[in-house]
């Protein structure tokens, strides 16, 4: 037998290993014979022992510690095989920076394995070292080492620095498009994620693949971004894409999350192989727009044909119990998830429980299933408990889960508003004046709430008193007109549930939604439906506000808040006011 012909039946044999035991066995064997030293059978060892799925990093890197001839291959292995792990990352920076020191000639895969081990470790000063390198190496014409820096800036949130090594690319393939679209909708740029997509259509190079209209539909969903998820779904269907079931789930939530649940479950019924993501995420759909009962229909459906349910079916279902009111339905899925579908209860669940007691006025019964968790509540539940402490006006307690959130190192400028809110509604003005002199005095402020309205492909942002639109006083003269129609048709503005201050009237009447539906009603012929999502709560005024504008206006509104949709129509919504 040849010596290459010998090299290869060894290295074959060091493949079909598939226990650590016998790969120690073939170690034994290889160090009598004298073969474990040739650097090629060497290579391919260290990688079985190194990688995924024999990965041993403690065996291999002492392996590579007493071999006598390193080379660049052979650090690689080892930079990659712990950049695989959030623990051993660190190391792997290490060896690159080792790899460097000794003079050992680096190269494209080199840099790239360390940039991961850099992602891992989100450590920005040494990514931008290797970045550094990259330029000084010549190999910026590698894209996937770009690609995978792009990705590493994208992961950081410098979706700045991400787009400026995209620009230096001299070709994009489809990846590198796919990284930065994924880049700003990580990093809340997700207008420039749906411009992308208009780049890449009329763009001869790279086409969007299903890949992009993934990234792109879940753009849309964060941005209430309606008729650009139309124009992606179009896209899907010309292409052919419509038959891979990820595309179709992400079509659920997209139409789901604008609001258009019509369209979400048109989508799911023509579905010929649906699983569990997609039960689920219909059933979320309907939850969070306000078909509680016809969502835990669709659950039962789910039941008859043999689909088990996930932890995000019974989260979509204790959501829709919140939602509707429905605490016994709610308190019964509670109890049969772990014990008829061996769904063990996780934050989420526990989260949906507190909203569905809360809202229903039970706040001592959620104090104490909280009290009662195996598992240490986080900040968002003790929130969820504080909102509905103020919805019912309950003070005690309210202060007592303030205490919570300072014992968590969580609380936030909303959680004091919030106790605000129960002090002021509870006619306590000490106490509002006592928290806001500790705001001040501590430098909490408040971040202004936003709302966001698409109108023929463009995504318009308001603010509370905002004046930086280009039609602001079209917009203002708007608003007074139709606080004039709506006073004649009763409604008066509601400021007992809000901050007591010398300008509240002001402010109820100019916040971000009713500027967004203000400029929808200016900007859409009658008869449109006007669409806003807020990232905040609607609250008790402009909910009243919205009710007896469709009715007067003759206007269906759907807005979206952090925690569903409310569908306004003829002067009633769908949420029956329970929110």
């Amino acid at each position: 037998m040849n010596a290459i012909h010998q090299e290869k039946t060894i290295i074959s044999l060091i493949k079909s290993c598939t226990r650590k035991s016998h790969l120690l066995q073939l170690h034994s064997q290889l160090l009598r014979s004298s073969h474990f030293y040739n650097p090629t059978i060497f290579l391919s060892f260290l990688s079985r022992f190194a990688l995924p799925p024999l990965r041993d990093l403690s065996y291999s890197g002492r392996i590579f510690k007493d071999f006598p001839e390193t080379n660049v291959s052979l650090y690689n292995t080892m930079i990659k095989a712990h950049s695989l792990g959030r623990d051993s990352a660190r190391n792997g920076f290490l060896l690159y920076q080792e790899l460097l020191r000794l003079g050992i000639s680096s190269n494209a895969l080199s840099a790239a394995v360390a940039v991961k081990c850099c992602t891992k470790i989100e450590s920005l000063c040494n990514g931008m070292q290797i970045h550094a390198r990259i330029w000084k190496d010549g190999h910026l014409s590698d894209g996937l080492l770009l690609t995978t820096l792009m990705d590493f800036y994208s992961c950081l949130e410098k979706g700045s620095e991400a787009y400026k090594v995209f620009d230096d690319m001299s070709h994009r393939d489809i990846v590198a498009w796919n990284v930065l679209i994924s880049c700003y909708t990580r990093n809340g740029r997700t207008r420039d994620a749906l411009a992308l997509f208009d780049m890449m259509r009329s763009s001869n190079v790279c086409q969007p693949d299903d890949v992009t209209c993934l990234l792109v539909l879940q753009a849309c969903a964060t941005l209430n971004a309606l008729e650009w998820g139309q124009k992606v779904h179009s896209y899907i269907v010309e292409h052919g894409f419509l038959n891979a079931r990820n595309v179709c789930n992400s079509l659920i939530v997209m139409y789901s999350r604008c609001g258009c649940v019509e369209k979400a479950y048109e989508v799911f019924k023509q579905m010929v192989d649906r699983d569990v993501v997609s039960w689920s995420a219909m059933i979320s759909g309907l939850a969070s727009n306000g078909y509680g009962r016809d969502a835990i229909e669709a659950f039962k459906e789910m039941q008859r044909e043999g689909v088990l349910p996930g932890d995000q079916t019974f989260t979509g279902v204790l959501s829709a119990c919140s939602h509707s009111g429905l605490i016994n339905e709610g308190r019964m899925f509670f109890k049969c998830m772990s014990r008829d579908f061996g769904v063990k209860p996780n934050i989420h669940h526990y989260g949906c429980m507190v909203d569905l007691l809360g809202r229903a006025g039970l706040l001592d019964d959620a104090y104490e299933l909280i009290r009662s968790m195996t598992i240490k509540p986080d900040a968002a539940m003790w929130r969820t408990l504080l909102g509905a402490c103020r919805i019912h006006r309950y003070v005690a307690l309210g202060e007592r889960v303030v205490e919570h959130l300072v014992e968590l190192k969580a609380q936030e400028a909303g959680d004091y508003v919030l106790l605000l809110n129960i002090y002021s509604s509870s006619g306590n003005s000490e106490k509002v004046i006592e928290v806001r002199k500790m705001m001040k005095e501590k430098g909490i402020q408040t971040t202004p709430a936003s709302s966001t309205i698409e109108l023929k492909g463009q995504v318009h942002e308001f603010y509370a008193d905002d004046i930086s639109h280009p039609r602001k006083k079209e917009i203002y003269e708007m608003l007074v007109e139709i606080n004039q129609q709506l006073r004649i048709a009763g409604y008066v503005a509601e400021i007992t549930s809000e901050l007591q201050s010398k300008s509240e009237l002001y402010v109820l009447s100019y916040h971000s939604e009713k500027l967004a539906i203000a400029f929808g009603l200016l900007a859409t012929p009658p008869g449109t439906t006007i669409r806003v999502a807020k990232d905040l709560r609607i609250c008790v005024d402009c909910h009243n506000f919205c009710k007896i504008l469709s009715a007067v206006y003759n206007r269906k509104l759907v807005i979206r808040d952090h925690n569903r949709f409310h569908h306004f129509r003829e002067g009633r919504c769908s949420c029956n006011d329970y929110w």
